[in-house]
């Protein structure tokens, strides 16, 4: 009976030896201890929602976070960083600048001459000149070529949406009316028809009052924008640089701002008073100013901070 306890659970009652197993099962039991898995001996307190949920998310980063620096994409850029350092500065040295493309740096992407206000769009897999942003409702990039389009897009259709909800007013004001009293009791004697009428009204009206407020918003900060002679990628750009040599004790100068009516003129094409009606207020398919390769600058370039 006794060497059957001795085998069972490793132990002589008279030398008090342990073993491999108690002594893994202890290991386990720490091991889970560490990482919250085992409860405590002793009262513990239940751990709140918040907490929960805290400890949750806080994983669900840190395993997004590991996904990325996994990556195949991220370990190569890791590994041919050193490479693209190589490549950028030799063919300065070289003389890259001199090429039929005016370059400031090298896109580390596509390994190709990158000119100013040019960035690479990961999404596209492409560099695009004077980019903007990469919008996901049209499923393409807005930079030179089309930046124009989108702005006037994005204004007439805010414009279209107000003249909607305004317009629509009292007939949604008469469909709400009908609608909540249709839970009166007796309900008033309404055709499927006109039901669906009432709740079709409802829902025009709130669509175009919603998209007006977040389309228009989006309109009103590409206009900032224009006034100010950048783009939402170079906004980021710029406010870095500015803080950066506020430091320093220097005023940070846009080199691409001509002033707030010419950035506009310049961002719409306009070259004579005319062109204000045949040109942004009627459908035109003229090209942009520029070649989106060089960029001239205002009066006071040669005292600007370049970005």
């Amino acid at each position: 009976m006794s060497d059957s306890l001795e085998k069972l659970y490793g132990t002589r009652f008279g030398g008090g030896m342990r073993s491999w197993r108690w002594y893994l099962s202890k290991v386990m039991r720490l091991f889970l201890r560490w990482f919250r898995l085992c409860p405590r001996r002793g009262r513990r307190k239940r751990p709140s929602r918040i907490r929960d949920l805290w400890n949750y998310g806080t994983v669900l980063l840190k395993s997004q976070y590991y996904n990325v620096l996994t990556n195949s994409d991220t370990v190569l850029d890791c590994v041919f960083e050193p490479i693209y350092w190589l490549v950028d500065n030799m063919t300065r040295w070289f003389g890259v600048e001199k090429s039929d493309i005016p370059t400031v740096t090298i896109c580390k992407k596509c390994i190709v001459p990158k000119p100013a206000r040019t960035h690479h769009c990961s999404i596209c897999n492409r560099c695009i000149l004077k980019m903007d942003h990469h919008c996901p409702w049209l499923n393409n990039c807005v930079g030179h070529f089309n930046h124009r389009y989108f702005f006037s897009f994005c204004l007439y259709m805010t414009m279209g949406c107000i003249y909607c909800s305004v317009s629509a007013k009292d007939m949604f004001l008469e469909a709400y009316d009908a609608i909540e009293s249709s839970y009166e009791t007796p309900p008033p004697a309404f055709t499927h028809q006109e039901r669906m009428l009432h709740k079709s009204l409802v829902y025009l009206w709130v669509l175009t009052s919603s998209v007006s407020v977040a389309l228009g918003s989006l309109t009103l900060w590409h206009a900032v924008l224009i006034t100010r002679g950048e783009t939402s990628v170079e906004r980021h750009i710029n406010r870095r640089e500015r803080k950066r040599l506020r430091l320093r004790g220097k005023i940070f100068r846009n080199p691409y701002h001509h002033g707030k009516m010419n950035n506009w003129r310049r961002f719409f094409g306009v070259e004579k008073r005319s062109d204000w009606l045949t040109r942004v207020l009627l459908p035109s398919c003229h090209l942009p100013h520029g070649d989106g390769l060089t960029w001239d600058g205002p009066q006071y370039r040669n005292n600007t901070e370049a970005i």
